[in-house]
């Protein structure tokens, strides 16, 4: 084992981890990594050096187990019984932002979406100030088509830079990725490492104006300073899904430590030390309700991952 990569205690790894420059923790806990601030471990945490090393970690794991890609941790459950196979973490060397040509951005997958719409704004670039509304980083908007305040991924991206598992890196337009309303193709394993993104010229006066209008909306409207998973359910067609969580009662419903808002009822909150089962238990009680009250079976926006 080489000393360049770090591995935490005396665990054997599951690859040969020569030349690796990340760093592999086994059993490593990510309730710390995500909003909700609950959940189990991950059987193994790979926090690559760059691009390179996370190709070259994935092709000596060859599929041989499975891989969760993991950004800011806002639109996560991970359950109380783990991630199994290997969470990877993208972290500052995958955060760079570059202004391009033609009014293009060029952004790694773990830049948050804030600082995209002020790199944007900075160089005069219009038409991703939705993303100041979108609590995440740039990989899971392209994997999930983000979206807020009338724009979604789907609208502005280029194309991206994936790895998928056996570590080839491949370049997607976006057409490849057939996007829906929060949905791509891409798969699961694969790990989105880079985007690009379409914009158009403005006044960095109105762009910042924009994003100052979104970021008082989410601030009056949404539960920002609490443990949160962000939007709990999908909008259904035609429909708004807090106001049908409102309308069945579940507004300030509990269950366990985990809660319904009483600002924003499509939120779930962690306020009192709760389980991922006690929030994804509140979810699923809030669905059977909706649906008892309207006939509308809501869907999970939120990912929920691992062992129960």
């Amino acid at each position: 084992m080489a000393p360049d990569c770090e591995v935490e205690g005396s665990v054997i790894a599951p690859i040969d981890t020569y030349g690796l420059r990340g760093k592999l923790t086994p059993d490593a806990p990510l309730a710390k990594l995500v909003w909700f601030k609950a959940g189990g471990h991950a059987d193994w945490l790979f926090e690559p050096a760059d691009t390179d090393d996370l190709k070259l970690f994935l092709e000596r794991l060859d599929g041989d187990l499975p891989v969760m890609a993991l950004g800011l941790g806002s639109n996560l459950i991970v359950r109380d019984g783990g991630v199994p196979g290997v969470v990877v973490k993208l972290g500052k060397p995958f955060a760079s932002i570059e202004v391009g040509e033609d009014h293009t951005l060029t952004c790694g997958a773990g830049a948050h979406g804030i600082l995209v719409a002020s790199t944007a704004r900075d160089g005069g670039i219009a038409g991703v100030e939705f993303m100041r509304g979108i609590p995440g980083t740039v990989g899971g908007f392209v994997r999930m088509n983000g979206g807020a305040y009338g724009r979604e991924v789907s609208d502005v991206l280029i194309d991206c830079d994936v790895i998928l598992p056996g570590g080839r890196l491949v370049t997607l337009p976006a057409a490849d990725l057939r996007y829906t309303y929060r949905h791509s193709a891409l798969p699961d394993a694969a790990v989105v490492v880079r985007a690009r993104f379409q914009g158009e010229p403005g006044d960095p006066a109105t762009i910042g104006a924009k994003m100052d209008e979104i970021g008082e909306a989410r601030e009056n409207s949404q539960p920002l300073r609490t443990k949160t998973g962000g939007s709990t359910f999908k909008n259904p067609p035609g429909k708004k899904a807090w106001e049908l969580v409102d309308a069945a009662g579940c507004r300030g419903l509990r269950l366990g430590g985990a809660q319904v808002s009483e600002k924003h009822t499509n939120f779930l909150l962690n306020v009192d030390n709760a389980t991922s089962a006690d929030i994804e238990g509140l979810g699923e009680l809030v669905k059977r309700r909706v649906y008892e009250h309207s006939g509308v079976l809501l869907e999970w926006e939120i990912q929920r991952v691992g062992r129960p």
